[in-house]
């Protein structure tokens, strides 16, 4: 998939209304062994992530990056002070149903710390499970905007979806004036894209319209004619599934990749080829690839990762490790010290300097735009343009709970 990590996000983002589903864990959590008073006694995190399911390639990452975030946090100890840091996988399949049940679990066994959550509709559900048991819940891969401000038990190691289109609406600078056009798939992760965008890049003075195509579509001529016609400022694609080679094909032949700035997300490494000749003439926004950053965390992640080269969400795991470190080493075993300690921390993440805001809990962190160069297998991404956090900082919102 072409833009798959834009289409997750986009996707969860429009469902940032649903309601949350509460559940009563099982036990005692807070009385429960995750050390007590005892400073050699395990620290028990439990990762509910997508270890299979369609987002399982993203879960892979997650995993690979915690498992080097967590020894770099620790240098190389795994330890924090004399205490092990013990960490259970689950396999939660992007099943919120699953996700629920594995929370539930854990804490019942007394974990007090949780982290995973590679889809956005299973974060969801169980930020409301870690305010109600008091528990520390770290989201990862997870985009969707409703995860910041769920609650002061939840944080998050990713980015989320308002980056993204900021990110987005850094390629034409001041939107003011500008038209800005929203191609994809007339189905409501289309639509939500055009809502998206509608309110960051349109809130910010743009005037935006939509072409959105029937997702059966396979003749992408007419389309490619109506934006042409529509002479944009910035085209921005937003397109998931197996006829994104084609359409990406016809969009190049009809000239319409040269007519404007053509914007759209970089998913991970594998889906690069499918741009074909496209690729060189697409500009990226980016959360992540091999390349963004170099500092001694992204040094050290490239060098314990399985291939030695990062994709996109590596440094998700990453900085979901250095960020439960840092709790326990602060708080111990009183979830309100780790979550104070969390509050408002900055530190060297992957990506460049990033900041825990204190108010909602969004993790204020680079972006960056990218341009993908040569082709087939030998296709790179290269870095464009760093954006700072402060660029990229999503409107700050109230906590809920």
């Amino acid at each position: 998939m072409t833009v798959r990590m834009t289409r997750r996000a986009f996707v969860a983002a429009a469902s940032m209304m649903a309601t949350a589903l509460v559940a009563t864990a099982c036990g005692s959590p807070q009385e429960a062994a995750t050390g007590g008073g005892d400073d050699s006694a395990p620290v028990k995190v439990g990762l509910v992530y997508s270890q299979s399911g369609a987002l399982a390639s993203y879960g892979k990452q997650y995993i690979e990056g915690f498992k080097a975030g967590l020894s770099y946090a620790t240098k190389g100890t795994n330890k924090v002070g004399k205490r092990t840091v013990e960490v259970t996988e689950m396999d939660d399949a992007g099943d919120p149903a699953k996700a629920v049940s594995a929370a539930k679990d854990l804490i019942g066994k007394g974990y007090q710390i949780l982290a995973g959550s590679t889809a956005s509709g299973v974060a969801l559900q169980v930020a409301p499970i870690a305010a109600q048991n008091k528990v520390l819940f770290i989201s990862g891969p997870a985009a969707t905007d409703a995860v910041t401000g769920a609650n002061r038990y939840t944080f998050r190691s990713g980015r989320q979806s308002y980056q993204d289109v900021l990110t987005a609406k850094s390629f034409i600078g001041d939107a003011a004036g500008k038209k800005v056009v929203v191609f994809g798939q007339d189905s409501a992760f289309g639509k939500s894209n055009v809502d998206a965008v509608k309110a960051v890049i349109g809130g910010a003075g743009a005037t935006v319209t939509s072409v959105l195509a029937p997702a059966s579509a396979t003749d992408f001529t007419p389309f490619a004619s109506q934006l042409t016609a529509a002479k944009p400022d910035l085209l921005f694609v937003a397109w998931a599934g197996t006829t994104a080679p084609a359409m990406w094909q016809t969009l190049d032949q009809q000239g319409v990749l040269t007519s404007t700035t053509v914007v759209t997300g970089l998913d991970i490494r594998a889906s690069w080829p499918t741009f074909g000749a496209a690729g060189s003439k697409v500009s990226f926004l980016s959360h992540f690839f091999d390349g963004a950053a170099d500092n001694d965390a992204a040094k050290a992640a490239k060098a314990a990762v399985p291939g030695g080269v990062l994709d996109l969400f590596h440094p998700d795991g990453f900085t979901a490790a250095q960020m439960i470190v840092r709790a326990v080493e602060q708080g111990g075993d009183d979830v309100d010290k780790m979550v104070t300690a969390l509050e408002g921390w900055s530190f060297d993440g992957v990506k460049g300097k990033e900041t825990v805001r204190a108010e909602d809990h969004a993790l204020l962190q680079p972006m960056f735009q990218a341009k993908l160069t040569g082709g087939g297998d030998a296709v790179k991404a290269e870095l464009q343009k760093a954006l700072t956090a402060d660029e990229t900082a999503p409107p700050a919102v109230a906590m809920k709970g």
